[in-house]
């Protein structure tokens, strides 16, 4: 590849033509081998269930990626049984050889991107580029952990000495790892809310045991494969697969689990976060909850940079993002142009397989997806005007995937439900509005408060900066209005509803989250 070309959200659009090339020979590669079985990572070893599950493509349902297990509450218990085995041994090794394997885990990540990037493009119905940077991303936050570790020098720290006299104290702060740690990651970024939480919770010196979406367990065993390939020692990292109401549920209800990182939506974290609750004592719970993210244009706006912002934020991977620009609203003396630039622009999407190299727009995940799309839209063409999309295709290629059409939509009430409901789905809204602080009204009126985006005058952007309740927010962006976050460059979390911890992935203050703090005192 280019020697230059760095691979981020903000770069991808302009890729060298290497990268094309190497993705579609991986491609080839891996349609040709696709369907076999893959077994759970449980101490090192293979581990295969009684019960399997295929794992389809929502690009093509006739395509069977993987078999995968049905892990079970045994299975749960055995995984935390090893992860609490090896913890004394992986928090007890100096944090630099920790460090060590973590840069070798992100080292094989890059080796193997563009098998990876096939593999999530088949699963996940991303695009080629999306999935190559969701691949991308993981080994860069996988390293930003690590530089932080060393940044910290391990997050040891001399204190103050006591003012004692004929003594001499010492006092030295230490962060600690605070045991096995749990991550539950969702289906729509699955490598990088993979493994971003599972590179801070390893370095830091916590044990593992990874649980993906169901709808996405193939491509995060290829990840668990880069950390065991790595050199961890066994029980270290741990990978099971299945429901979540059977063995997602015994993972967060046993006492074995001392800190967990979920990302997902606002109503399962809510209830993990209760059902978290009823342990012994409080642990700390690590929770990115959605989004409901909205994009002000100004009257004084590049309306052409607000267009390809908002266009890319609202429809990459097909909406579901929980940082999309679900939500738009333009001051009125701009409002017509911007409109009609926003529906030339999506109406030049083009949908398909995304695994094709001209194809920006693939399926949405699975069939509940599908369905939803299609229930909201009857309900926003009673309420709103639907400037484009507002249907699914069936035709030809598209009969045996999930494939919907870009839909923006205008004239919808204010206090309709859909301008407040996370949809997760390549439907935005539109609105107009008087005046900027109108616009930041209806913004911060959510319970919500993951990304945000804004269009004008720099001195306007400095007021939306104060005034918005978000965590990642962003100002006069072509790259995308709410999305494009990179660990190092935009660290990436939520306020209010979208968010537990008050601190971004990928950031200065995210690693801690992982350690708790122990004072030494040392009388001599």
């Amino acid at each position: 590849m280019a020697e230059k070309f760095k691979l981020t959200y903000a770069t991808m659009f302009n890729p060298p033509e290497e990268l094309h090339t190497q993705f579609d020979a991986a491609l080839a590669h891996l349609k040709a081998n696709m369907g076999r079985e893959y077994g759970m990572i449980i101490d090192g070893k293979d581990v295969f269930a009684e019960e399997k599950f295929e794992d389809r493509s929502p690009i093509n349902t006739d395509w069977v990626l993987a078999v995968m297990q049905k892990g079970n509450p045994t299975h749960a218990q055995a995984a935390l049984a090893a992860a609490r085995k090896a913890f004394p041994v992986w928090s007890g090794m100096p944090w630099q050889r920790r460090v060590e394997l973590l840069r070798k885990a992100a080292d094989l990540i890059d080796e193997r991107i563009y098998e990876l990037g096939a593999a999530m493009a088949f699963e996940v119905g991303k695009n080629r580029m999306e999935s190559l940077g969701d691949v991308a991303e993981t080994a860069d936050l996988i390293r930003y952990a690590c530089y932080q570790m060393e940044k910290n020098n391990g997050f040891i720290v001399e204190m103050g000495k006591d003012p004692l006299v004929g003594y001499n104290a010492t006092n030295v702060s230490i962060l600690r790892p605070y045991g096995v740690w749990l991550v539950i990651s969702p289906f729509n970024f699955p490598f990088a809310l993979t493994g971003g939480p599972a590179g801070a919770a390893l370095v830091t010196g916590n044990t593992l045991v990874m649980k993906p979406a169901t709808d996405t367990p193939w491509i995060v065993r290829l990840l668990a494969e880069c950390f065991r390939d790595a050199g961890l020692p066994d029980g270290v990292m741990n990978f099971v697969t299945g429901p979540g109401r059977t063995i997602g549920q015994a993972l967060i209800e046993s006492p074995e689990v001392n800190g967990v990182t979920f990302t997902g939506s606002h109503d399962v974290g809510m209830q993990i976060f209760r059902d978290y609750a009823s342990g012994r004592w409080v642990r700390p719970a690590v929770l990115e909850l959605g989004g409901k993210n909205p994009a002000i244009v100004s009257r004084h706006a590049d309306l052409e940079r607000a267009a390809i912002g908002i266009m890319r934020s609202a429809f990459g991977l097909q909406g579901q993002k929980c940082s999309a620009c679900s939500r738009v609203f333009i001051e009125a003396p701009v409002y017509d142009e911007l409109v009609d630039r926003l529906v030339n622009l999506t109406n030049k999407i083009l949908i398909g397989d995304p695994t094709d190299r001209q194809v920006w727009l693939g399926p949405v995940v699975n069939a509940s997806s599908y369905k939803d799309y299609q229930d909201f839209c009857a309900e926003l063409t009673q309420a709103g005007r639907m400037l484009t999309g507002g249907k699914v295709f069936t035709e030809g290629a598209f009969g045996k995937g999930y494939f919907c059409a870009p839909t923006l939509v205008a004239d919808l009430p204010y206090d309709h439900r859909l301008w407040k409901y996370e949809m997760f789905l390549p439907i935005t809204t539109i609105g107009k509005v008087d005046s900027l602080e109108e616009a930041m009204r209806h913004a911060n009126d959510v319970e919500y408060g993951l990304t945000a985006g804004f269009y004008g005058s720099r001195e306007e952007a400095q007021w939306f900066f104060q005034n918005i309740e978000a965590g990642v927010t962003y100002a006069n962006r072509p790259q995308g209005a709410t999305t494009g976050a990179w660990p190092g460059f935009q660290p990436f979390g939520g306020w209010k509803g979208s968010g537990s911890s008050g601190k971004n992935a990928g950031g200065h203050y995210y690693l801690q989250l992982y350690l708790h703090e122990q004072i030494r005192t040392l009388i001599d």
